[in-house]
C-alpha cells in the first residue's frame, strides 16, 4: 500500500481486521450474517478480517451501523484487555493542607453506570464468573491479601492497593491467594 506525497496516513489494517473480529464475535453473527446486513460481499469482510482489503469509509460505517457500534470502534487502536495499576503508581495528587493524596484509576466514561461491591474471599475454590451484559466492565481494587483475577487466560496476581480492568463480558475468574482477602469491585454497564 503506497502512499503519495500530501496524502493522509492510512489505517493501520491489523487493527480495523481485530475491531472486526472482536465485534462480530461479540453479536454473534458468522461472516455471511454481518456482510448482508452491512450490505457487502462477505469475500470484502473476509478480506478485512484477514487485514488484507483495503477498507473505505463507506464500508466501514455500514459495518459499524450493522454490528450496533460506532466507526471508531472499529478504527481506533485497541485497548489492553487488561490494564493494572499497582500500589503507588498511578497519576496521585497530594494536599498541601493534609496528609492526603489521591489517586485516579479511572474516569468514568459518559452514560456509564457503575455498581460497588466490597468482597472477602478466601483461598479453596475459584469463584469463576459467566459473562455479564455486553458492554460491562470491571475495576478491581485489593485492600487486603492476595488475589488472582481476570478474563480467562489473562489472570494477573495483585497484591494490596494494586488496580486491575478488564473487560466483564467475558468469561472471568477470582482466586484468593491468601487467607482474608479482601477487595472493591466495581461493575460498569454501560
Amino acid at each position: 500500500m503506497s502512499e503519495t506525497a500530501g496524502s493522509p496516513p492510512r489505517l493501520p489494517l491489523d487493527w480495523i481486521a481485530a475491531s472486526l473480529r472482536r465485534e462480530r464475535t461479540r453479536a454473534g453473527l458468522s461472516l455471511s450474517e454481518l456482510a448482508k446486513r452491512a450490505g457487502i460481499a462477505k469475500s470484502t469482510l473476509s478480506q478485512l478480517e484477514a487485514a488484507s482489503g483495503n477498507p473505505s469509509v463507506e464500508t466501514l460505517w455500514a459495518l459499524g451501523v450493522a454490528l450496533g457500534v460506532p466507526f471508531s470502534a472499529l478504527v481506533e487502536p485497541s485497548a489492553p484487555s487488561v490494564q493494572v495499576i499497582r500500589a503507588g503508581e498511578g497519576p496521585t495528587v497530594v494536599s498541601e493542607k493534609a496528609e492526603f493524596a489521591g489517586t485516579l484509576l479511572s474516569a468514568s466514561p459518559p452514560g456509564a453506570r457503575r455498581d460497588i461491591y466490597h468482597l472477602r474471599v478466601e483461598p479453596g475454590a475459584v469463584r469463576d464468573s459467566e459473562p455479564h451484559i455486553p458492554g460491562t466492565v470491571e475495576h478491581l481494587i485489593v485492600s487486603t491479601g492476595r488475589v488472582k483475577a481476570g478474563p480467562a487466560g489473562e489472570m494477573v496476581e495483585l497484591d494490596p492497593g494494586d488496580y486491575m480492568t478488564y473487560r466483564g463480558d467475558v468469561p472471568h475468574s477470582y482466586e484468593a491467594l491468601t487467607p482474608g482477602t479482601t477487595f472493591i469491585l466495581v461493575m460498569q454497564h454501560v
